[in-house]
């Protein structure tokens, strides 16, 4: 037990909250992806099985075990094929975005039932684990947002930088993603993690907790 709670990122007993957290938040980030790209025109996530919300089917071990360890991870890209669109530059950017957006998304569903549950109410009548599930719904979803969009290889906010800058740039972009995702692993496997990554997701974890709240104070 000690060896487990001195490398899990969470209380072992708060695992379970974690786990279901996240087969709901990369579930439904990877759906999005898919179906965006499915209703853009592009039927490859449909035709491999990933237009679905089961979790089996979305899931990365390493990215599932690693967000256990260090607090962010991911799942299995859905795969996307641009030449089924039209205007494959700016149905790029709208697949990469749904994903990190589907996050916010369920961040701002679980900061919501939380405040009308337990910050209104004062949690009368609502069990201790419902708390605490909808704390890690609501954080880890917002984890996964930021950690999404972090502009470097192979995350949702390296693809959309791919689609936004210009045909040459990004030619130049390809040539040097080996090395940026080296750079990535790096930053994830060692203390760099604590001066980049870390303090970022943070920072922005704090100031989507207020703007929640202060969205959520006007029904007070």
């Amino acid at each position: 037990m000690d060896f487990l709670n001195n490398i899990l990122r969470y209380p072992l007993q708060e695992i379970p909250f974690v786990v279901i957290t996240l087969l709901i938040a990369f579930t439904v980030h990877e759906f999005a992806h898919a179906y965006t790209a499915y209703k853009l025109g592009d039927p490859t996530a449909q035709k491999q099985g990933r237009l679905t919300l089961n979790p089996i089917h979305h899931l990365d071990p390493l990215g599932t075990i690693l967000i256990l360890i260090a607090g962010f991870g991911w799942a299995r890209p859905v795969p996307v094929n641009r030449n089924y669109f039209k205007n494959p530059r700016a149905a790029g950017v709208l697949v990469s975005i749904m994903g990190p957006l589907s996050n916010l998304v369920m961040a701002f569903i679980g900061y919501g039932l939380w405040y009308f549950l337990v910050f209104k109410n004062g949690g009368s009548g609502v069990p201790s684990f419902v708390m605490d599930f909808l704390r890690y719904f609501t954080g880890i979803n917002l984890v996964l947002m930021i950690f999404n969009l972090i502009p470097l290889p192979p995350l949702d906010g390296y693809r959309i930088i791919e689609d936004l800058v210009s045909p040459s740039l990004r030619a130049k972009l390809t040539q040097y993603e080996q090395y940026s995702i080296i750079l990535f692993l790096l930053i994830l496997v060692t203390p760099l993690d604590q001066y980049t990554i870390s303090p970022l997701i943070d920072h922005v974890s704090q100031f989507f907790f207020m703007r929640f709240s202060d969205i959520f104070s006007v029904f007070s």
